[in-house]
């Protein structure tokens, strides 16, 4: 198992953040590593999210929805190819700051026969994920994009 996270503080409340992180049809409009993206949030259902990592070639995933608690956290596992070879559990947690605010936590859980082989990747994302965290902040806080 393999772990990446990243975090960021938005001056945003978190009902704003939630807005931006759940309109998927929207992503296009300013988020730099998944711009495309469609499907349903809700618990069972499955995303399709084309993802632009800087430095490699975009790819779908279709991960399925597993937990969503609006302004608090959306879940959801991602799989390549089949269970157990690379599973990834995404994770955003929102939580409220003292004085206003939003504190996000983006993060994600690898498991399976292949992490040991894409440790590299997996190292990589982290870079993306903290483009998408300020490009979220952006937005959110109506600064463009």
């Amino acid at each position: 198992m393999r772990e990446i996270a990243t975090w960021i503080d938005i001056g945003a409340p978190p009902a704003r953040v939630w807005e931006v992180l759940t309109d998927l049809e929207h992503y296009r409009d300013w988020n730099p590593f998944i711009r495309e993206a469609s499907g349903e949030v809700a618990v069972g259902a499955r995303l399709r999210l084309r993802m632009h990592p800087e430095h490699r070639r975009p790819m779908t995933f279709r991960p399925r929805v597993r937990a969503v608690v609006p302004q608090r956290e959306l879940r959801r596992l991602g799989r390549l190819l089949a269970p157990g070879l690379f599973d990834g559990e995404h994770r955003f947690v929102l939580t409220d700051l003292e004085g206003g605010g939003t504190r996000l936590v983006q993060s994600e859980r690898f498991t399976g026969l292949l992490v040991p082989l894409l440790k590299r990747r997996i190292a990589d994302t982290a870079g993306d994920f903290e483009a998408f965290n300020r490009a979220l902040r952006k937005r959110a806080e109506g600064r463009g994009g």
